[in-house]
């Protein structure tokens, strides 16, 4: 006798597991990478420093929960229609827009608490990065060439934040540096937004065309490139070898720098970049050996008689 199987129905994420989707937790990356990098600038990495800057840390993380729950309580309507972005929580249904706005209130109310009492004043770059978020999500984002240079600040306010944070001044290259690597990631993704689903998932779109990303990208990742190359040689805590740094560098930065527009023009990836540049193993071998260089380059510059002892 043969039996008929009824189709197995996937198994749906719990409500738990749904409120955790919507703050998107494995974009906290942006704020546990950019924030601490003031801490390179620092002369000893104190325990007041260290808690300073993961307050700061922490303030980033609550406040990017809170921007990302806003944006798609706006977009739950074009998310609905879109392949992939119509399987988020809000947009599916899965949590119910008032479950949402509470879950963002209660964030809030934790963020006003980290900053109330938190050591890492002042927290002005933090604010400005909600006030520029709130004008994103009611203007900003229809705004074609406007809406990704606005993500890409919020990128480097993070890096202001942990430098204010400390209380150590910032270097205008560095600032340029993350700026214009943000800028890089978000026109990739609107490049793959424009080729997956075209103009009608996001107004923006229509002020661009795929030829325009293209060119975009490699304006942006020449500015990436030199800006970086220009503050490892003058304003980053190598000292004497400021020029070491950067000539070490220029092969690590130049092949990641290759690899993402590889990525994005040929490989037709960057929708989420986030997750691809964490998950592409070219992208992470690269980044784990320029970070393992620049690190050695620190500890020289940081203690003269270890250098003269290897270099000798």
């Amino acid at each position: 006798m043969r039996v008929i199987e009824e189709p197995r129905q996937q198994a749906r994420p719990g409500p738990v597991r749904d409120l955790i989707a919507l703050v998107r937790p494995l974009h906290a990356a942006k704020s546990v990478l950019l924030v601490p990098l003031a801490l390179l600038d620092t002369g000893s990495w104190s325990l007041a420093s260290l808690g300073r800057v993961s307050w700061a840390v922490a303030g980033f993380v609550l406040a990017g929960a809170c921007v990302y729950i806003g944006n798609d309580l706006a977009d739950r309507h074009r998310d609905s229609l879109h392949p992939v972005k119509r399987h988020r929580p809000i947009a599916s249904g899965r949590v119910p827009v008032r479950a949402a706005q509470l879950f963002q209130t209660a964030l809030l109310v934790l963020l006003g608490l980290v900053i109330a009492v938190g050591p890492g004043r002042p927290y002005w770059p933090l604010l400005a990065y909600l006030a520029l978020n709130v004008a994103y999500s009611r203007s900003l984002k229809h705004i074609p060439l406007i809406d990704v240079g606005t993500v890409a600040l919020g990128f480097a306010l993070r890096v202001v934040q942990g430098y204010a944070a400390i209380g150590e001044p910032i270097s205008g290259w560095l600032v340029v540096t993350v700026f214009s690597l943000a800028l890089l990631l978000v026109i990739g993704k609107r490049r793959r937004e424009l080729l997956e689903s075209g103009p009608d998932h996001r107004p923006a779109l229509r002020g661009y065309s795929v030829e325009l990303t293209g060119h975009l990208l490699q304006l942006t990742s020449v500015l990436a490139a030199v800006a970086g190359l220009i503050y490892l040689r003058t304003e980053a805590p190598f000292g004497p070898y400021g020029l070491a740094a950067m000539l070490l560098s220029t092969p690590f930065v130049l092949f990641a720098l290759f690899r993402y527009l590889q990525v994005v023009l040929v490989d037709g990836g960057g929708g989420d970049p986030v997750r691809g540049v964490l998950q592409d193993r070219g992208l992470t071998v690269t980044g784990l050996a320029l970070a393992v260089v620049l690190g050695a380059t620190f500890v020289l510059a940081r203690h003269p008689a270890l250098a003269a002892t290897l270099l000798r």
